[in-house]
């Protein structure tokens, strides 16, 4: 879909949700079983730089999202779909979601 192509009316983009905002913090990584070259190449340079105690390196990728969801939950399900359809590979790639209000992640207190 390109960026004048309108969302289709049955997606969650298709209509603006009104509700506190939520950030997602997700955090995705190869499962233990891929084989990692970057990684790999990580951590040979880092042995080179004199960090010999570095036992490995696993790569992976980081995303901070911020919506609008009516409750935890709402935001929660909306990101693990963004996730399952986009954000991870889940042939070769685990991932984990923390949730926190928008509040909380300017460090406002409660």
């Amino acid at each position: 879909m390109g960026p004048s192509a309108a969302a289709p009316p049955d997606s969650p983009a298709a209509s603006p949700s009104s509700g506190p905002t939520w950030v997602a913090r997700v955090r995705v990584t190869l499962k233990p079983v891929v084989n990692d070259p970057a990684g790999l190449s990580i951590g040979q340079a880092l042995h080179h730089l004199g960090f010999g105690g570095v036992a490995s390196v696993r790569t992976g990728k980081y995303f901070e999202i911020e919506l609008a969801a009516a409750d935890k939950p709402a935001a929660e399900q909306a990101v693990d779909a963004m996730c399952r359809q986009l954000l991870a590979n889940p042939v070769l790639e685990d991932y984990t979601i923390e949730m926190a209000d928008d509040l909380a992640r300017r460090g406002a207190v409660r």
